[in-house]
C-alpha cells in the first residue's frame, strides 16, 4: 500500500481502489489504520494533483474518485495561481472534457449524479479563478454546447445556476470586493446570451428535467438580473400559461413568480403585477377550491402537494407585503379577500414553517392596519400610538382609514380565533405535556417556540387594539366553554390562557380590571371543579402564568394580590415539581413588580402583608426543594429592600435570615465542640444550603445586607480556611481521587459558595467602598491568596478568580497597593494550569482573562509596579489569551493588548520605552498569527481594532522606543520598521504570495488607519485573497456588522414596541416598582 506514496512510478489505480475500501469499509483493524494513514498522506503530497486524471478516468470505484476530486479541489483553493498557465490550462480543459463526456450520455448523467454535481463544483472553482481574464469564452462556448446536446444543456443550467451563486450571493464572503465587482460585471455583459438560452428552452423544450433544471436557474437570475428581462420580455406570460397548472412544474413556477412578485419597483409596473395576481389567485382557486379544508388536504397530501401549498403561501405573501396597495381597489378586492381566506386556511395548516410565513404577513398586515388607525382614535376605545414595526404608508383620511380596516374585518375577526387557538408557549410557563400525555416540569426550552411566541404575541397584541372588544369576547366565550367543557382539554386551555397573557395592558385600565378577574374567578372555579392531579397541574400552571402577566392590576387591587399570593404558597405544597417552580417563579415576578405594596399597611387596617409571610416562611417553604427555597428568598429580599424605613428594614431582614443564620450558629457551636463534625457529608450539605440562601438574599437586598453578611462574616472565612486544608491533607493523604469523593466535593462547594457570596455583595450598586477596602478586603485576601496556590489544580476554584475581578472592578485604584499581592498568588498558579493546552480548566480560563483585563481597564497604576517577573507573566498570560480557539478567550487577549497599548502611551517615557521595545512587535506577530489562522476568523473585529491602534501609535509617532531589533539602518523610523517587518512577516508564513501584493497591502494599511472601516476592509480582502482561507466559510469576518445590524435592530424594535400598549411584556417594562 506504501507503493502509493511513490510518484516516480505511475500510479496503480487497483492498489488504490483496495487502499479506499478499506479505510470506507473496515472494521477498525490495521488494514483500516494503515489504509487511512496512508491516503492522508497521498491527498496532502504537493503532487497528488497530478495523479487526478488517472484517477477520474481509470478508477471504477466512486469513493475513490471523489477522493481525485478533494484533491482538485485542494489544488483550485490554495495553489491554483502558483501553476503555470500551461498547467492550469491543461487542468481546466480536463475538467471541463469530463463534465461534457458525462452530461452527454444522460443514462450515465442520472446514475452517477453526485459525482457530477461534484465535478460541476470543480468546474466553478475554477472558473471564479479563471474567468474571464485568462477564459474570456467561456459563456458564448457553454451557450453553442448546449445547442448541440439536451442533457448537456440540462447540466449547463446547473452549471449557470452555481455560478450566479457564487457571484450575487456568496461573493461578499468569498472573494475581495473588487473581484466581485468583476465578476458581476461581466455575468451582466453576458447575460443577454444566457436569457436568449432560457427564453428558448421555455418556449421550446419538451423535456421535463431540463424544464424544471431551466426553472430553478431562472429562480436564481430573478434575484439580480435587470428588470427589462422580466418587464419588457414575454418571460412572466410564459411562466404563468405554459406552466403554472402543470403538475410537474407548478412548484418550480411558483417559486419563479414569488421571485418576481417580492421585487420591489416602481409604480410603471402595476399594471404588470396585476394581471400576475389575478391570473395567479385564479390558477390556484382552480386547482384548490375555495371550501376545500388546507389543513386536512395538507396532513394527507404527498411530499409535491404539500410543497405546492408552501410555494402557495409564499407567492401570497412575498406579492402582498411588497405590492398590497396595488390590489386594494374596487376592481380587484374580490381577488384580493379570496387571497387572504387562502392565507387563513394555509395559517390552519399544522406545520410550524407554514405557520411562521404567515404569522409574518399577517404581523405586517395589523401593524400597518394599526398605523392607519393610530391617528383616529375614534375608532378604537383604547388610546393608539404611532406603530414603527410592519409595512408603514401615507397617512390616510378618516373614511379611508376606516374603510380599509372593514375591508379586512372579517379576516381579522377569523384570524383572531386562529391566534388563540394556536398561541405558542411563552417561556415563563414551565409545565408542558410530554409524549406520554402527562404533565411535566419542562428543563430546556425550544428557543423556535419563544420566537414564535413573541410573533404571535405581538400579532395578537395589534389584533386587539383593532378591535378589543371583539377580542375579549373570543377570549370570554372560548373561557366559557373550558368552564362548561364542550372544549375542554388541556391544550385549549393552555393556548387560551397564554392568549390571555400575551395581551396585557392592551385594554383600558377599568376593562383590563373586569376582564381579569372574570378570567381568574372562573379559573380558581375550574381549578376546584376538575379532577385528576394532572387537569388541576394545568388550570394551577395557568393561573400562575396569568397572574404574573398582569402586575399592573394587582398593584392597584391589593385584596386580590394578597389572595393571589396566598393561593401560590398553597401550590408551593403541590407535590409537582413543575408547579411549585412556576409557584416561586411567580411570586418572584409578583415581588418584583409590586414589591411596595407588601411593605405598606392598607385600608384593610391589617399589618404589612411582609409579616405575615416572615411569620409563616418555615411553613411556606417546608416543600420546596433547596434550589425553590433559594429563589423564594431571593423574592422576599426584594419586598424588604422596597421597605423605605431603616430600622424597619433591618429588622425585616434579619427575621428573613432568622432561619439560615440560627442553623449557622448551632453548626459552628457544634464544631468548635467536635471539629470532625464539620467535616461530615451532611453538615457540609446544610452549610451550603445556609451559603445559598445567603447568597439569594443578599443579591436581592443589595447593600443592606451589610449588617447581615458582617455577623457571618468572620467565621465564614475561617470555615473556608478550615476547609482548604482539609482539602489540602486529604489530597496529599489519599491522592488525586481525593478530590472526587462526595465529602471534598461538598467541601469545594461551600468554598464557592462563600466566595459567591463576596462577589454577590461586592457587586451591589451603592456599597461603601471604602467600608469594603479597609474592612472586607483584608481578611479577604488572607483567607484566599495563601491557600489557591498550595491546593492541588484540579481542587483549586475558579471562583476565587471571579471574586477578585468583582473586587477589582468596583474598588478600582483604591485596591491598586494589593494588586502584587494578588497576582503573587494567583497569576502563577493559574497559568500553570492552563497553559498545557486550550482545553483543560475552562472555568478558570475564562475567569482568569476576565480578571486580567478588569486589572488592565480599572487598576492600570498597578501594572508598571509590579516586578519585573510577574509584569513577564502578566504579558506571557495575554499572549497566550491571544491564541486561544476559544472565542470569548482570544477576544479578551485582543481587547487586553489594546488597552495596554494605548494606556503605556500615556505614560511617562522611562516606563513606556521598555514596555514597546519589549512587546510590541511579539503583540503584533501574534495578532497576524490569528488574523490569518482560519480557526480565529470569529476574532476580526478585535484582531483589526487591535492592529490599527497598532499603525495608529507608530504613524503618529506616539511611540519613542527604537522597536529595529537589529544594528542594520540605524536610522530607520518606526514607520518604515514596521511597514517592512509586516512585509517580511507575512512573506515567511505565505511564501506563495507575491512579495509585491504583501508590501503593497501593508502600505494600505498604514494609509488607511484613520478610517477603521477601510482598514476591515484591506483585511478582509488580504485573508479572502489567502489560498489558505479560499474555499472556507468567512461569514465571522463580517461578524461585527451583522452584530451591530441585530442590536440597532433590536432597539428600534423596542422603542417601536414601548410606544404601543401592551407590546412589551411587564417584565419588560420599567416602572416606579423597579427604581
Amino acid at each position: 500500500m506504501e507503493a502509493l506514496l511513490d510518484f516516480s512510478q505511475d500510479l496503480n489505480i487497483p492498489l488504490l481502489d483496495d487502499a479506499v475500501v478499506k479505510m470506507y469499509s473496515g472494521s477498525g483493524g490495521k488494514d483500516q489504520q494503515l489504509a487511512q494513514q496512508v491516503l492522508t498522506q497521498f491527498q496532502n503530497h504537493p503532487d497528488a494533483w497530478t495523479r487526478v486524471p488517472d484517477i477520474i478516468e481509470k478508477s471504477s470505484y466512486p469513493q475513490t474518485k471523489y477522493i481525485g476530486l478533494q484533491i482538485l479541489e485542494k489544488l483550485i483553493a490554495t495553489r491554483w495561481k502558483t501553476l503555470p498557465a500551461d498547467q492550469r490550462h491543461g487542468v481546466r480543459n480536463f475538467v471541463v472534457s469530463v463534465v461534457v463526456k458525462i452530461a452527454s450520455d444522460e443514462a450515465f448523467m442520472r446514475r452517477e449524479k453526485t459525482y457530477m454535481n461534484k465535478l460541476n463544483l470543480a468546474l466553478i472553482q475554477i472558473l471564479k479563478q479563471e474567468w474571464p481574464q485568462d477564459w474570456p469564452n467561456f459563456i458564448p462556448e457553454l451557450i453553442e454546447s448546449s445547442r448541440t446536446n439536451i442533457s448537456l444543456c440540462e447540466n449547463n443550467m446547473v452549471i449557470l445556476k452555481l455560478l450566479s451563486e457564487e457571484i450575487f450571493e456568496f461573493s461578499s464572503q468569498q472573494m475581495t470586493q473588487a473581484k466581485a465587482a468583476t465578476l458581476k460585471s461581466q455575468f451582466n455583459d453576458e447575460l443577454q446570451g444566457i436569457f436568449l438560452l432560457c427564453t428558448e428552452v421555455l418556449t421550446e423544450a419538451q423535456k421535463t428535467s431540463l424544464i424544471n433544471a431551466t426553472l430553478e436557474t431562472l429562480l436564481r437570475f430573478l434575484k439580480w438580473i435587470p428588470l427589462k428581462y422580466i418587464f419588457q420580455t414575454n418571460i412572466i406570460d410564459l411562466l404563468m400559461n405554459r406552466f403554472l397548472e402543470i403538475s410537474e412544474f407548478r412548484n418550480a413556477t411558483l417559486k419563479c413568480l414569488a421571485e418576481v412578485a417580492a421585487l420591489e419597483v416602481n409604480n410603471e409596473h402595476d399594471p404588470k403585477f396585476v394581471v400576475l395576481f389575478t391570473h395567479v389567485i385564479g390558477v390556484i382557486k382552480r386547482l384548490v377550491p375555495p371550501n376545500t379544508d388546507v389543513a386536512e388536504a395538507y396532513d394527507n397530501a404527498a411530499d409535491d402537494g404539500q410543497q405546492f401549498i408552501l410555494h402557495v403561501v409564499l407567492f401570497l405573501t412575498s406579492f402582498l407585503q411588497r405590492h398590497l396597495s396595488t390590489v386594494e381597489t374596487d376592481e380587484t378586492r374580490d381577488t384580493l379577500l379570496l387571497a387572504h381566506a387562502y392565507l387563513l386556511k394555509i395559517s390552519r395548516v399544522n406545520e410550524r414553517e407554514i405557520f411562521k410565513i404567515c404569522i409574518e404577513y399577517w404581523l405586517g398586515l395589523v401593524a400597518g392596519l394599526y398605523e392607519d388607525k393610530r391617528g383616529f382614535p375614534v375608532l378604537a376605545g383604547d388610546s393608539l400610538h404611532r406603530a414603527s414595526l410592519g409595512e408603514l404608508h401615507a397617512p390616510l383620511t378618516l373614511d379611508k382609514a376606516s374603510a380599509r380596516l372593514q375591508t379586512y374585518a372579517e379576516a381579522l375577526s377569523e384570524l383572531r380565533y386562529i391566534v388563540v387557538s394556536k398561541m405558542a408557549k411563552p417561556e415563563e410557563v414551565l409545565v408542558v405535556e410530554n409524549d406520554e400525555g402527562e404533565m411535566v416540569r419542562e428543563f430546556v426550552q425550544e428557543s423556535d417556540t419563544i420566537a414564535l411566541y413573541k410573533s404571535m404575541r405581538e400579532l395578537l397584541v395589534y389584533l386587539t387594539h383593532l378591535d378589543v372588544a371583539e377580542t375579549e369576547t373570543i377570549l370570554s366565550q372560548k373561557l366559557l366553554r373550558q368552564m362548561d367543557g364542550s372544549e375542554w382539554s388541556w391544550n385549549n386551555l393552555n393556548t387560551l390562557c397564554w392568549a390571555i397573557g400575551s395581551i396585557s395592558g392592551t385594554m383600558d385600565e377599568p376593562m383590563e380590571t373586569e376582564f381579569f378577574i372574570h378570567v381568574i374567578k372562573n379559573l380558581l372555579s375550574l381549578n376546584e371543579i376538575q379532577r385528576g392531579k394532572d387537569n388541576k397541574v394545568v388550570v394551577a400552571s395557568n393561573i400562575m402564568y396569568l397572574v404574573g402577566q398582569y402586575p399592573r392590576f394587582l398593584r392597584n387591587h391589593w385584596k386580590f394580590l394578597r389572595t393571589v399570593v396566598n393561593k401560590l404558597f398553597e401550590f408551593m405544597h403541590e407535590k409537582h415539581q413543575g408547579v411549585q417552580d412556576m409557584a416561586c417563579d411567580t411570586f418572584m415576578t409578583i415581588a418584583q413588580k409590586c414589591r411596595r405594596q407588601f411593605t405598606i399597611r392598607h385600608s384593610d387596617g391589617r399589618e404589612p402583608f411582609i409579616n405575615e409571610i416572615l411569620t409563616v416562611l418555615p411553613q411556606t417553604t417546608v416543600d420546596l426543594s433547596p434550589s425553590q427555597v433559594h429563589t423564594f428568598y431571593k423574592a422576599v429580599g426584594l419586598v424588604v429592600a422596597a421597605e423605605p424605613d431603616q430600622g424597619l428594614r433591618e429588622l425585616l431582614i434579619s427575621r428573613l435570615m432568622d432561619l439560615p443564620t440560627m442553623a449557622w450558629s448551632q453548626l459552628l457551636s457544634q464544631a468548635a465542640v467536635d471539629p470532625s463534625f464539620l467535616a461530615k457529608p451532611e453538615t457540609l450539605q446544610i452549610l451550603i444550603n445556609i451559603l445559598r440562601s445567603y447568597v439569594s438574599a443578599c443579591s436581592s437586598i443589595g447593600t443592606y445586607f451589610l449588617n447581615q453578611l458582617g455577623r457571618i462574616y468572620a467565621d465564614m472565612l475561617d470555615v473556608y480556611q478550615l476547609l482548604s486544608t482539609m482539602i489540602i491533607e486529604a489530597v496529599a493523604r489519599d491522592g488525586p481521587i481525593a478530590s472526587k469523593t462526595p465529602r471534598i466535593r461538598y467541601a469545594r462547594t461551600v468554598k464557592k459558595e462563600a466566595l459567591r457570596l463576596v462577589e454577590t455583595f461586592v457587586k451591589q450598586q451603592n456599597i461603601d467602598l471604602d467600608f469594603v477596602n479597609a474592612n472586607l478586603v483584608p481578611p479577604f485576601l488572607g483567607a484566599i491568596l495563601g491557600n489557591y496556590g498550595v491546593n492541588p489544580p484540579d481542587t483549586r476554584d475558579s471562583e476565587v478568580l471571579v471574586a477578585l475581578d468583582a473586587l477589582i472592578f468596583q474598588l478600582k485604584e483604591r485596591i491598586a497597593p494589593q494588586v502584587p499581592a494578588i497576582f503573587k498568588g494567583v497569576l502563577e498558579p493559574t497559568l500553570e494550569m492552563i497553559k498545557q493546552d486550550f482545553v483543560e480548566f475552562p472555568e478558570h480560563r475564562v475567569a482568569f482573562f476576565k480578571f486580567l483585563q478588569t486589572v488592565a481597564d480599572q487598576c492600570f497604576s498597578a501594572l508598571p509596579t509590579l516586578p519585573a517577573e510577574q509584569f513577564s507573566l502578566f504579558m506571557s498570560s495575554v499572549g497566550w489569551a491571544i491564541k486561544h480557539t476559544q472565542r470569548d478567550v482570544a477576544e479578551l487577549g485582543l481587547q487586553i493588548s489594546h488597552r495596554l497599548l494605548a494606556d503605556f502611551a500615556e505614560m511617562d517615557n522611562s516606563i513606556a520605552k521598555p514596555f514597546y521595545e519589549q512587546y510590541y512587535l511579539s503583540i503584533i506577530q501574534d495578532t497576524f498569527f490569528v488574523l490569518t489562522d482560519a480557526d480565529h476568523k470569529s476574532g476580526f473585529k478585535a484582531q483589526s481594532a487591535l492592529l490599527c491602534k497598532m499603525i495608529e501609535l507608530v504613524e503618529t509617532k506616539r511611540i519613542q522606543a527604537i522597536l529595529q531589533t537589529t544594528d542594520t539602518e540605524l536610522n530607520i523610523s518606526n514607520e518604515v520598521f514596521v511597514r517592512d517587518y509586516i512585509v517580511n512577516l507575512l512573506s515567511n508564513a505565505f511564501p506563495h504570495t507575491s512579495k509585491a501584493y504583501l508590501t503593497a497591502f501593508s502600505s494600505n494599511l498604514f494609509l488607511s488607519y484613520r478610517e477603521p472601516e477601510k482598514f476591515k476592509s484591506e483585511l478582509r480582502d488580504f485573508l479572502i485573497q489567502l489560498k489558505e482561507f479560499a474555499g472556507t466559510d468567512n461569514a465571522d469576518l463580517y461578524l461585527e456588522e451583522k452584530e451591530a445590524e441585530l442590536k440597532r435592530k433590536a432597539q428600534a424594535d423596542r422603542e417601536a414596541a414601548a410606544s404601543i400598549p401592551g407590546m412589551l411584556k411587564p417584565s419588560q417594562i420599567m416602572d416606579d416598582e423597579d427604581i
